[in-house]
């Protein structure tokens, strides 16, 4: 199977691109709307309104219901629910989670899709939850990797199918589902069973699994996380390479009286303002909202998409990272996520496009952003002799007698000061962190010691630590 997917622009491991289907283009990043035939919150056709070029309902829902199952294979899938975009179909997996039982084979789940008129189509994978043995693991993911190879000879006609990754919390086995299911060769591949995950708020085990699934796979294939729909984290999950999502939550958060926003969900009750101004909120007031949970969800998926719709303009502009370190100072969990996507720098670094807009310091976890990586592999590359002067760059003093001048900047250390209007040391970096002075300092004595022929001369800033003091003055004249 070829996947038919654009990539148009990139920023650390996020991309927009363009996955074409057989009812039209999705641009992503985006969001499916999870759609219930049976309860509806909102007409699928009103969802191009809220900015949703595509939506995900569930094939098994269908499939069991003889109402449904006639209407949609006498009318097909898009007349049933009265959307003429792009439709995803699960196929039951998430049932199977429930209750541990689904009663129809992977292979007539599929058939069943197809012949509905899927757009995109998810054979019956097992959604192994966190936290179960290894032994678990690894079984129920052979299971599921012999299913999907079994789809393989399946003529599924202009429907695309996913390839779901699973093999719980145990990045190995994530890795090893991902590099399988590339094999094979499925049009899109979702990451499945990280609902609990979210839901429990362990986003540093969600890094790991993105990470880990993303390390398996092609880089230019689609990538699903499976059940994220929550706009607050949406910007991590991209930067991480997800390219598509899909969200009952804006209903289910709405069932509840819960008000979702960029930073986190209120519950409707606790609000005396509304801090929106979408078509809802600009319209209504909190105790228009009390009294129609449908308003809330209508607010939801206008919150979801306005999200949506910034993460993409950086991406345009290259400071997807700074929206990243925002959104994740909004909670002490996804700020765990962050510096747990700090940890995979290296990765990232290997995938990030290189130049892009102003580099903004914005705490210790810029510190191990994929720029400074970057700059440390190249420190090599300078050569230099003579006498060499480091200084910050406004620091006032005379260079006479020296054959370099180089500007010191954390965090990134020492770089010749013709580069200083260059990217990443354009950076805007208002205070020196002792985690960004480290990794300065470290880079400054390896540059020395990549010059051994050099005199370095080092003009210490006011205010550094004694620490740091004591490290260069083995390795550089201090003044």
């Amino acid at each position: 199977m070829s996947t038919v997917f654009e990539i148009l622009n990139k920023d650390c491991a996020g991309r927009i691109g363009k996955l074409y289907t057989a009812h039209g283009v999705i641009e992503t990043p985006t969001v499916l709307p999870v759609i219930n035939p049976n309860i509806e919150f909102i007409a699928p056709s009103e969802l191009k309104n809220y900015g949703a070029q595509a939506l995900i309902t569930n094939s098994y829902t269908i499939y069991r219901s003889s109402r449904l199952r006639n209407a949609a294979i006498d009318t097909g899938l898009h007349t049933l629910l009265g959307f003429n975009g792009p439709i995803m179909t699960d196929s039951g997996s998430f049932q199977l989670y429930l209750y541990n039982d689904v009663d129809v084979p992977s292979e007539q789940i599929v058939k069943f899709q197809s012949a509905i008129g899927s757009d995109i189509g998810v054979p019956l994978d097992i959604p192994t939850p966190p936290d179960v043995s290894f032994s678990r693991a690894e079984k129920e993911l052979e299971i599921t990797l012999q299913r999907l190879r079994e789809m393989k000879d399946i003529d599924c006609g202009d429907m695309l199918l996913a390839g779901p990754v699973q093999g719980s919390t145990f990045t190995r086995l994530r890795k090893h589902a991902a590099e399988e299911v590339c094999k094979i060769g499925f049009d899109l591949c979702p990451i499945g069973a990280v609902v609990p995950l979210m839901e429990s708020y362990r986003y540093r085990d969600l890094v790991d699994v993105i990470v880990s699934s993303k390390q398996g796979l092609s880089p230019c294939a689609p990538v699903h996380l499976f059940g994220a729909g929550h706009p607050m984290m949406f910007a991590l999950a991209v930067a991480l390479g997800c390219d598509l999502f899909d969200s009952a939550a804006y209903a289910l958060y709405a069932r509840d009286g819960r008000y979702m926003t960029s930073r986190g969900t209120y519950h409707i009750e606790d609000l005396h303002y509304l801090p929106c101004s979408c078509p809802v909120c600009s319209s209504c007031d909190v105790k228009d909202l009390k009294d129609d949970v449908k308003l809330i969800a209508r607010h939801n998926l206008y919150a979801i998409f306005e999200e949506i719709l910034l993460i993409k303009q950086c991406i345009k502009d290259g400071s997807l990272w700074e929206l990243v370190e925002q959104r994740c100072r909004s909670h002490p969990s996804l700020l765990a996520g962050l510096k747990a996507a700090v940890k995979h720098s290296g990765w990232i670094e290997r995938v990030d496009s290189m130049p892009k807009s102003t580099f903004f310091y914005c705490g210790s976890e810029s510190a191990g952003r994929s720029e400074v990586l970057r700059y440390n592999r190249y420190i090599e590359r300078f050569e230099f002799s003579g006498k060499v002067l480091i200084k910050e760059r406004y620091e006032k003093m005379d260079a006479d007698g020296f054959d370099y001048v180089l500007d010191f900047k954390p965090p990134f250390g020492a770089y010749p000061a013709l580069l200083r209007e260059s990217y990443p040391f354009n950076a805007e970096v208002n205070d020196y962190d002792y985690e960004a002075l480290c990794v300065a300092v470290d880079n400054v004595i390896r540059l020395i010691q990549c010059n051994p022929g050099a005199l370095f001369v080092f003009k210490k800033p006011s205010g550094m630590k004694k620490e740091f003091t004591q490290q260069l003055k083995l390795y550089a004249e201090i003044v």
